[in-house]
């Protein structure tokens, strides 16, 4: 049962890094070809939320191949190396709200923005859902803290798609860049937590 969760745990780091990385190509090639600075900003977020999904593929991979006391070591580590990515995903999305507020970059509605945002709140929070449960089951606090980071990716979506929305509607494009520095909070305080615990 152990070790079955434990290559579930390597399977869903694998996913969540191939995920990402997918996510943000097109982000990026969408927002250069729409001129959206919006998604090309989301695509850049997507490859540094993948940052904590290889740290996870490090830490699972390990299992079963060392020592109880090296995994003990290795875990802890995997979970500091997880906070710091808390931090620099936060300075990243501060900055690049601070910096949509500063020029007045408005989201751009563009219809695969918004079919990348809505897929990505389909499957972050089942992707979410697994990773917290799988965590706590096998007693991995790096686990449930990259399993926020998805959380984090799926308020990220939701901000763009409100954005995208009523920036459409009501001309009110600020909306995008207030909801990222809402979100700066969760990452530090997510970041502080972790480190705390570990």
């Amino acid at each position: 049962m152990d070790l079955k969760l434990h290559k579930k745990a390597l399977f869903l780091s694998y996913f969540t890094v191939g995920y990402n990385i997918i996510e943000g190509v097109i982000s990026i090639i969408a927002g250069l070809l729409a001129g959206s600075t919006a998604l090309i900003g989301f695509g850049s977020d997507s490859f540094i939320e993948s940052l904590s999904g290889s740290i996870m593929i490090w830490r699972f991979q390990k299992h079963g191949k060392i020592s109880e006391m090296e995994e003990e070591r290795i875990e802890k580590k995997a979970a500091k190396l997880v906070a710091y990515t808390f931090f620099i995903l936060g300075a990243y999305v501060f900055y690049e709200s601070l910096k949509k507020l500063y020029f007045h970059e408005k989201p751009d509605p563009t219809l695969l923005g918004i079919i990348i945002a809505i897929v990505s709140i389909i499957v972050m929070p089942i992707l979410f859902y697994m990773k917290n449960w799988t965590g706590k089951k096998i007693e991995s606090q790096s686990l449930v803290a990259d399993s926020k980071q998805t959380l984090a990716c799926m308020f990220m979506s939701v901000s763009l798609l409100v954005g995208l929305s009523l920036n459409y509607h009501y001309g009110f494009w600020q909306a995008d860049p207030l909801v990222g520095l809402l979100i700066v909070i969760f990452l530090v305080k997510e970041g502080y937590s972790t480190l705390k615990e570990e």
